[in-house]
This record gives structure tokens, sequence and C-alpha cells, in this order.
């Protein structure tokens, strides 16, 4: 209360300036976080398109992997770092996130990968149909969809597992969750390109207009994270405890009260 107090005489239109603030970092941060990573998933395809091989498959599918550990490590705290809809409706399912930041997280984390992809087309170039993710040869697309359901278990699975109180294991969760995803592409990447997110697959297909394939990449990881979280209810229980939610909502009021503190106890002395 003390710090809301502070804010509301820095702030004097409104008591829930800081809360509102809050909200927007977190926006942005899903914003940039799925903007880097589609930069990466999307701008590997195309960039070995180009450069005719230079950059190889294992290093197109470990990159991703790399990212995601990258944004998690430094700015996880802000958001969570969800960067996908499959695992924001994941953690939603979970009970470690609110219903009402579900569609805004949803929607800056589409407006994020489609934001990339108009980079590398512009920039890059239009190869590779801008890195989209397509079945591969002679996979139907409920065959893709299957796969891309299998391994969007897995990755929910990690997060959900390293983000429980009984089993928080910290930074390492960054590690855990991008080298799932490096190890997921390494295997499945020529059967669908192993996108797990249908955020990372709708900004090619908007750029490139053609959603012709788009649904098996849509169900999978959505129905693949749903699976998940009721494999979590049988391995833990119930979600909702103290290390669930701070993975999925980030601890950036914490962050801003030390930091208020902190300018407070400076002050202090200064007054007197």
């Amino acid at each position: 209360m003390r710090n809301r107090a502070l804010l509301a005489l820095e702030y004097p239109a409104t008591q829930d300036f800081y809360v509102a603030s809050l909200w927007w970092r977190r926006l942005f941060s899903e914003l940039f976080g799925t903007f880097l990573l589609v930069l990466v998933a999307a701008g590997g395809g195309v960039v070995a398109a180009t450069s005719h091989g230079a950059v190889s498959r294992a290093a197109a599918v470990t990159a991703p992997g790399l990212m995601v550990m990258a944004i998690i490590l430094f700015m996880g705290a802000v958001s969570g770092a969800h960067l996908n809809p499959a695992v924001t409706i994941s953690f939603w399912l979970r009970g470690d996130f609110p219903r009402a930041r579900v569609v805004p997280y949803v929607v800056v984390q589409l407006a994020g990968a489609v934001l990339a992809c108009l980079f590398v087309d512009k920039v890059i170039g239009g190869a590779a149909g801008i890195g989209a993710t397509l079945p591969g040869a002679h996979v139907a697309d409920w065959k893709a969809a299957l796969v891309e359901g299998v391994l969007t278990v897995g990755l929910v699975s990690t997060i959900l597992g390293t983000a429980s109180r009984a089993q928080n294991v910290g930074t390492l969760s960054a590690v855990a969750v991008g080298g799932y995803i490096a190890l997921a592409g390494l295997w499945s990447s020529p059967l669908t390109g192993a996108s797990m997110n249908p955020a990372r697959s709708f900004g090619p297909d908007l750029i490139r207009g053609d959603f012709a394939h788009f649904w098996p990449y849509l169900a999978g990881p959505v129905l693949g994270g749903i699976l998940a979280v009721g494999i979590a209810w049988v391995l833990r229980g119930p979600g909702g405890d103290p290390g669930g939610l701070t993975a999925a909502q980030g601890t950036l009021e914490r962050i801003m009260r030390k930091g208020l503190d902190s300018e407070a106890s400076d002050a202090g002395p200064a007054k007197q």
C-alpha cells in the first residue's frame, strides 16, 4: 500500500497507474520476445535458401532453442516469456495465469510474429516462403497435426514441470526449454518444421497470404498443450502453486517494488 501511495503522489491521475504500466510492459515483452523468436526461426530458413546452404538444417533448428533460452533469461521475469499462444492457454488452464490476460497476450504474440516476418521479407527476402512451416513431402496435414501435438505435449510438459513448486529449477528451466526446442527440431523438422507455436506459423502464412496448411499448426499445438496440462495434473496435482504463478506471470511487481523501496529509502535522509 505504501508503494501505491508513493505512485499516487507522483501520478495523481490514478492510483492504478502502477498496475497499468506493468501491464503494458508485459505486453511489450511478449511482442518483443516473439519477434526475436520468429525472426530467428523463420529467418534461418530464408538465410539458408538465399546463401545456398550456408546455414545448415541443424543450425536453423537449434537457433530458435538458443533464442528462447536467452529470452527467458533476460526478460522472463517481466511477462513469463510465453512467446506462444499454446503456452499462454496452457498456463491459464493450469490455473497459473488469469483468463483476462490470455487474449491480449495471444494478440501481441501474433503481432510480434507478423512484424518479424515483415522484417525478414523486406530485408532478407521472401525465399523459402518467408520461413513458413509446412508438412514435409508425403506428410498429410492430419499427420502433421499429430506430430505437432506430440511435440507440444513435450514442450509444455517441460515448461510446466520446471515451473512447478515441487521441481522449480530456476534459471535452468531456460536451458531445459531451449534444449527441448532444439532437440525437437533436430529430429522432426523434416516432417513439420517443428513449429509447436501457432504464432510462429501464423506470421509467414499471413505475409505470403496462404493459410492452406495452417490448421495443423494451430490445432496440434493447442490440443497438445491441453493434453500436457492434463498430464501435469496426473503427475503433480492441480496448479496455482507459487512456482507456477511466478513462471507464468513473471515477477515484475516484485522488481518494481524493490526499485520503489530503494528510491524511497534514498530520498528519506535527503528530506531530513
